[in-house]
C-alpha cells in the first residue's frame, strides 16, 4: 500500500494503516518540513472546510486524540491552550460546537482551550510514529496515480490533486503569517470575517508568536508581500500593542487545499486496483486529521 503525499493527511494516515498492521510507503515529492502543513498556524478548529456537519465529527474524534497527545507536549508538540474567538457566535456554528468541552459565551466572542499543535515537531513526530510501526517515507513525485505500484493507493496530495487527479474543484487559497519574537502572548486570538481576504490572528508557539493572516482565493504566490505583512502586525497590534515593538524572525506564505467539499471516497484506477482520494480540507487539513485518516484508512481496506 503506498499513500501519496507526505503532509498531515498523508501521514496521519499512513500511522492509522500502519498501526493497523498494514504495510505502508509513503511517497512524498517534499519532505514534511516544506509542505504545506509545516507553515500552518496550528489551531484546531474547523475553518474553510465543507461539508460542515462530517467536518464537526471529524474535527470532534481529532480533538479526542489531541487531548492526549498534549500530555507529552515536548515530542507532539501539542499542548492545550486557552484564547478567544472575537465575533463568533455558538449560534452560528453547527452541531459540533456543543460538544467541545470547555467552549463558551463571553462578551464578544467565545472562549476555549485548545489544541495548539507546533507543526514542524508534530510532522516529526508522525514520522517516527510510522517508522516505529514498520512505515517507511521515501522522496517520490508521483505524475500518474495509476503508475504508482501498489494494489492499494492513497492519494493525500492537497492541492496537487488538481493536476494530478485531474480535479478542478481542488483550488488554493493562500495564507501569510509573520513570525516574531513572544513579547509575552500567552493565549490565542482569532477574529475572522468570511467576507474579507484578511484576518486578525495571534497563536503562541514555542519560543515565537506566529501572527496572521490572509484567505486569498485562487491566489499561487509563494512570495511573502511585505505590505500584507506590515498590515498582518498592524491588526495584530490593535489586539495587543505589545506586538507592535516584537521583532520579526520570519515570513511564511502557504496555499490551502480547498474545495467544495472533501473528497474522501473509494473508487479504481484504470485497471482495476483501490484508489482512496483524500485531499480537499481547506484551512483544517490539522483540525480534522485524525478523522479523517481512520476513515480514509477503512476505505482503504481490500473488502471494504
Amino acid at each position: 500500500m503506498i499513500v501519496v503525499g507526505g503532509g498531515i493527511a498523508g501521514l496521519t494516515t499512513a500511522v492509522v494503516l500502519a498501526e493497523a498492521g498494514r504495510r505502508v510507503r509513503v511517497w512524498t515529492r517534499e519532505p514534511a518540513e516544506r509542505t504545506t502543513s509545516a507553515v500552518a498556524g496550528g489551531l484546531w478548529w474547523p475553518y474553510r472546510i465543507e461539508p460542515e456537519p462530517l467536518a464537526g465529527a471529524w474535527a470532534l474524534e481529532s480533538l479526542r486524540v489531541y487531548e492526549e497527545l498534549a500530555d507529552h507536549p515536548g515530542r507532539t508538540g501539542v499542548r492545550l491552550v486557552e484564547g478567544v474567538h472575537a465575533g463568533t457566535r455558538l449560534d452560528d456554528l453547527g452541531e459540533w460546537a456543543g460538544r467541545v468541552p470547555g467552549l463558551r459565551a463571553m462578551a464578544g466572542g467565545l472562549a476555549a482551550r485548545l489544541p495548539v499543535i507546533d507543526m514542524p515537531v508534530h510532522l516529526a513526530w508522525l514520522g517516527e510514529r510510522l517508522a516505529e510501526a514498520g512505515g517507511t517515507l521515501e522522496r517520490r513525485e508521483v505524475t500518474d496515480l495509476a503508475a504508482v505500484p501498489a494494489g492499494v493507493v492513497v492519494n493525500c496530495t492537497g492541492l496537487g490533486a488538481r493536476s494530478l487527479v485531474p480535479d478542478p474543484a481542488v483550488r488554493p487559497v493562500r495564507g501569510q503569517l509573520v513570525v516574531v519574537e513572544n513579547p509575552g502572548v500567552t493565549t490565542w486570538y482569532t477574529s475572522v470575517d468570511h467576507s474579507s481576504a484578511a484576518s486578525t490572528y495571534f497563536i503562541p508557539q514555542p519560543g515565537v508568536l506566529l501572527l496572521g493572516g490572509t484567505a486569498e482565493e485562487d491566489d499561487w504566490s509563494l512570495e511573502p508581500d511585505p505590505a500584507t505583512a506590515r498590515a498582518i502586525v498592524a491588526r495584530c497590534a490593535a489586539v495587543r500593542p505589545e506586538i507592535a515593538g516584537a521583532r520579526v524572525l520570519a515570513h511564511r506564505v502557504g496555499l490551502r487545499p480547498a474545495r467544495d467539499a472533501v473528497r474522501l471516497e473509494r473508487t479504481a484506477l484504470p485497471d482495476g486496483r483501490v484508489l482512496v482520494h483524500h485531499y480537499g480540507h481547506g484551512g483544517a487539513g490539522i483540525t480534522v486529521a485524525w478523522g479523517c485518516a481512520r476513515e480514509a484508512a477503512g476505505l482503504a481496506h481490500p473488502a471494504a
